[in-house]
């Protein structure tokens, strides 16, 4: 009877885990040329062990029924010598088995440690923050913070460090998880996929915000990513409106020391230009007036463990007002 309920109990949990998996998207719904590849490395790993499974599972209820204690039965069952060939196929074929699978991870793990030519792909510098991300494109001129924007279907190079502690740079659909390491700079090569958007994520515990280290990564059309890099490098549009203008002025009694808001200035906090057009607010909230609000009010609340200071104090409702209109300027 013990028997059956951990047979039962273990096909219970696999069927559980095949439950979530099928619902997950991410690295099981590989986009990029090198996320497809780990993906197989996943379907071929977990393929093998499942072949294993079932030949044990077969092997264990074929001897459980045959070999059963039978009624009149008395005595040891008769003790017979080993197989010299059952041992022999017992032992080639797990070898077999590691072999296929050794090969193709190791296979892929130098493929992946390769880095694409400088003048054939888009190459980015990453550097990591508690908790957010900052890109410089270099070859533009271009600093921005939290939407990696990429072309389609085109390599990429990134120049992955830190700020401040050791964080993990990942992109599930594209590209494995690589460590960002504070005073080391280590570069990975990637494929983008087809124009979209795609999450990224922080794999490494770095804090207290680390669960909601979030990045996206925006693939256009190689005509969408020129005008972006044609607009990124356009200084700041000026406001029009009166309360915009209002805004810029308290911008510059309490941002402008942490945010740059023209992409080739370095900045203690992230750079703000083309903040408008961004995906998210602190990396995870929807981009609307009304998380930027919160957001400005008390950061920590939104994003625990975020640097920035609350703002909820000193600005009047006025003047927060006009700092969000402001910031909806930043395209």
């Amino acid at each position: 009877m013990k028997r059956w309920y951990k047979a039962g109990r273990t096909a219970l949990i696999l069927a559980v885990a095949a439950l979530l998996m099928a619902g997950c998207s991410g690295a099981l719904d590989p986009q990029g040329e090198r996320a497809k590849e780990q993906y197989f490395l996943i379907v071929l790993s977990f393929a093998i062990m499942a072949l294993v499974m079932i030949v044990v599972f077969a092997l264990f209820f074929i001897a459980i029924i045959r070999f059963r204690k039978r009624k009149g039965d008395t005595g040891y069952p008769e003790q017979v010598a080993g197989n010299h060939k059952l041992e022999i196929i017992w032992t080639v074929i797990p070898f077999t088995l590691i072999l296929i699978l050794a090969i193709f991870t190791v296979t892929y793990t130098f493929k992946h440690d390769e880095v694409i030519a400088a003048d054939e792909a888009v190459n980015v510098q990453v550097t990591a923050h508690q908790f957010w991300w900052e890109f410089n494109y270099a070859d533009y001129g271009i600093r921005t913070a939290q939407d990696l924007v990429l072309p389609e279907n085109s390599w990429v190079n990134v120049d992955l460090t830190s700020a401040d502690v050791i964080h993990s740079f990942w992109i599930p659909q594209l590209t494995g998880k690589t460590d960002t390491n504070p005073g080391l700079t280590k570069t990975v090569a990637f494929k983008t996929g087809d124009h979209g958007v795609y999450q990224g994520k922080c794999a490494e515990l770095c804090g207290e915000g680390h669960a909601l280290m979030d990045f996206k990564v925006v693939v256009l059309t190689e005509d969408e990513f020129n005008a972006w890099v044609a607009s990124m490098q356009e200084p700041a549009p000026a406001p029009t409106t009166p309360a915009a203008v209002a805004g810029e002025e308290v911008f510059g009694n309490y941002c402008i020391s942490c945010h740059a808001v023209t992409s080739d200035k370095m900045s203690l906090g992230p750079n703000l230009k083309g903040f408008a057009d961004r995906e998210t607010v602190g990396g995870f909230r929807e981009n609307n007036d009304t998380w930027l609000r919160e957001w400005i009010i008390d950061p920590q609340e939104v994003k625990p463990g975020a640097t920035m200071p609350a703002f909820g104090d000193a600005l009047t409702e006025e003047e927060l007002n006009n700092l969000i209109e402001y910031i909806r300027t930043l395209k």
